[in-house]
């Protein structure tokens, strides 16, 4: 089974669930796992209940949104792999950091002490700024993989970095067979 895990990088949860549609059109069992903010907030990229309610009509299953349903992922060991697209800079630093205090951060603990793979698309406005050193943490890491990233706007934010929601899946298959897919980093997607 596939956990699919979204944080509040909302400009980019629309290119995340068409990946997610993807993966339940070719049979994939897959079970939601949302943020806080993700499970809560309405932004002009849409209301939380409808995005909710799509992941669940999705992948026919209830959207974990708790630290406490979040938990026995790891104990159960029943995710063959977790993905986590988009991975905002803050969900980042946290796992980087051990910090375990969202649905998210708990579900990558989880998948990761029951040492299976856990694959990080990041969206994050201060990757090459204030998180550059979690991702360096992060890609020795065992068990942890990166989607392929690239700038999203050099001009307005040079510090950016977006995955490549495109290798998603490529980067899925990699993990699964314990290889990072790449390159790493992509000129453009």
């Amino acid at each position: 089974m596939i956990g699919y895990a979204f944080c509040g990088s909302f400009c980019t949860i629309s290119k995340s669930m068409k990946i997610l549609r993807e993966l339940a059109a070719e049979g994939n069992e897959i079970q939601p796992i949302v943020s806080e903010n993700v499970y809560n907030t309405d932004t002009r990229f849409g209301k939380a209940a409808d995005i909710i309610a799509e992941m669940e009509r999705v992948c026919k299953r209830k959207v974990i949104h708790s630290i406490v349903e979040a938990e026995p992922i790891g104990p159960r060991g029943y995710l063959d792999v977790l993905i986590i697209a988009p991975c905002t800079g803050n969900t980042l630093a946290k796992i980087a950091c051990g910090i375990t205090d969202t649905p998210v951060t708990m579900a990558a603990k989880a998948q990761l002490r029951a040492g299976k793979p856990v694959v990080i698309g990041l969206a994050s406005n201060d990757a090459m700024a204030a998180n550059l050193a979690n991702i360096a943490k992060l890609t020795v890491r065992k068990n942890i993989y990166f989607v392929p990233m690239f700038q999203d706007d050099i001009e307005k934010k040079p510090d950016s970095l977006i995955c490549d929601f495109g290798q998603v899946k490529a980067a899925v298959v990699a993990a699964l067979n314990g290889k990072q897919i790449q390159p790493m980093w992509c000129v453009d997607a």
